[in-house]
């Protein structure tokens, strides 16, 4: 008994202020090859290098579509509209005047098609518009389309726009006036007071 208590070897315990020694790196043994893999389908490569890529083919526009462009202003708001053969749809920015839940603006948009009478149902209204607030985009849209519609229907719409309201062809030019320095605002001033 004696001769095995000498034979062990004392184990000591790490103290917690002493540091380990790093352990040897050990290297894993080399993986055996997987079974032979089956091949992957064409679709799954990348491009082959001997391909050339397509070129996007452009749409095709109809040969004698006739499309008329113009452009609205009102304050700092911008409309190009385009009109073309169609069914009487008038789109603002990708969305159709229908889906607007304002319904006054929704009117002034669509009032030039409605005063050009039963040929406004026989194009269709592409706007695009930016800048302003929904009022003045609503007016720039509204002066784009009757100049538009005007250059596609001709003369006489453009005599019937101008009796019913003349801003229907003309942009408003007046704009927001610039804020002085010794005021509030454009024309108002500071208040002064000797007390």
């Amino acid at each position: 008994m004696a001769d095995e208590k000498k034979e062990k070897p004392k184990e000591k315990k790490a103290k917690p202020n002493e540091a380990k020694a790093p352990e040897a790196h050990v290297p894993k043994p080399a993986e055996k090859p997987a079974q032979a893999q089956a091949p992957k389908p064409a679709h799954a490569e990348g491009p082959k290098h001997e391909a050339k890529a397509e070129p996007r083919k452009k749409r095709a526009r109809k040969k004698g579509a006739r499309v008329e462009l113009a452009r609205g202003k009102r304050k700092t708001s911008v409309a190009r509209a385009a009109v073309r053969e169609g069914h009487g749809r008038i789109r603002v920015n990708s969305m159709l005047t229908t889906a607007m839940p304002n319904r006054f603006l929704r009117e002034m948009i669509e009032e030039p098609l409605r005063l050009a009478g039963p040929e406004g149902n026989s194009v269709d209204v592409e706007v695009k518009v930016h800048g302003g607030g929904e009022s003045g985009q609503a007016q720039a849209s509204r002066t784009a389309i009757a100049k538009a519609l005007s250059q596609y229907f001709g003369e006489n719409l453009k005599k019937s726009y101008e009796e019913v309201d003349k801003y229907l062809l003309a942009e408003d030019p007046r704009r927001v006036e610039p804020k002085k320095y010794k005021g509030r605002k454009a024309r108002a001033r500071f208040q002064k007071s000797y007390r």
